[in-house]
């Protein structure tokens, strides 16, 4: 059995394991070191490893998200920490031109061993500019990984992977998930990159879903047993690459399926894995494939508006019994 983690401290444990195993990897981002982190999740960081591998940057995404990409290529393994990923946009060019390019462009004499993390789409009242989900922006794009670790379970063996893997990987966690607990093993482990986790085994309808929106997935589940309805739960994990067998595998056996996910409808995660559904498992559907979003409009800041503006725990509920044809 493990310990009990508060999901920020599994974070801390995974950067500093794997600075303790590798003197090539640093943390750089905004209020890392001398702050503990925005979110307290490098606390006791700078006073093990100096200002040297624990360091803070000015508010300039841009620039050190282009220092980190820089010096990966000449053999470090940067973890770059954005704030919130709705920062990252100051640094995308560098993302996805740089970072995510670079191996294919150089006819594969340079890697880019990077880890970008940080938390990503809402967290209560924080308005437009700072509520969005990126997930599917940077999963659009060859050369990058994208992680959305759920549990403090999740979070360290992933981010341990990500350090380790020798292409540039992004983090996405959330404000709303630091203070969570959950079990953590003592001995050391690793995640892989690219495989589903099925959080609730079901019989009659399999419901996708990636991160912190899984609380609502969650909460329907234990409902809908209530009323004889059996739901698997596959939390993806990685949204690029996608486990689309294990996916594939759950619809074949329920012959259902709802995605819920924290963004926008068009050009979701959501819209890629109906799809590649549809086309594997076409013949064992026995309903049309229902997906829940969140509302086609920029975030409001209105408690009233964020409400309407996220799924919630009914509507997953409803969109189980539409495709069961239940009321």
């Amino acid at each position: 059995m493990g310990r009990i983690l508060q999901y920020r401290e599994a974070v801390a444990e995974a950067m500093t394991e794997e600075m303790r195993r590798d003197e090539n990897v640093y943390l750089m981002g905004e209020e890392v070191a001398e702050y503990n982190g925005a979110y307290k999740a490098s606390k006791g960081m700078l006073d093990e490893f100096g200002a040297k591998r624990v360091i803070d940057t000015p508010i300039a995404e841009l620039g050190f998200s282009g220092i980190a990409i820089g010096s990966a290529m000449n053999g470090l393994r940067p973890i770059v920490e954005y704030m919130t990923f709705n920062f990252s946009l100051v640094s995308i060019d560098q993302i996805i031109n740089n970072a995510a390019k670079m191996y294919q462009m150089s006819g594969g004499q340079l890697n880019v061993p990077i880890t970008f993390r940080g938390p990503t789409a809402s967290a209560g009242q924080l308005g437009a500019t700072h509520s969005q989900a990126f997930e599917n922006w940077f999963a659009n794009t060859p050369g990058l990984k994208v992680v959305v670790p759920f549990t403090p379970y999740d979070v360290k063996g992933l981010l341990k992977s990500a350090i380790r893997d020798n292409d540039p990987v992004l983090v996405m966690e959330s404000e709303q998930m630091y203070g969570d607990k959950g079990e953590v093993p003592e001995e050391e482990y690793l995640l892989e990159i690219g495989k589903a986790n099925i959080i609730r085994e079901g019989s009659d309808v399999t419901l996708v879903s990636f991160g912190k929106i899984l609380k609502q997935a969650i909460i329907a589940a234990d409902e809908l047993a209530k009323d004889g309805i059996s739901v698997e739960i596959i939390d993806l994990r990685t949204v690029r690459p996608i486990d689309y067998d294990t996916i594939i595998k759950s619809v074949k056996k329920t012959n259902r399926m709802v995605f819920l996910e924290e963004a926008w409808p068009l050009g979701s995660i959501a819209t890629e894995v109906t799809y590649v559904v549809q086309k594997e498992a076409f013949d064992f559907l026995d309903a049309p494939v229902h997906r829940l979003t969140t509302a086609d409009t920029p975030m409001a800041y209105s408690p009233t508006l964020v409400e309407e503006f996220l799924p919630n725990a009914k509507e997953v509920i409803d969109a189980v019994k539409s495709v069961m044809y239940v009321k």
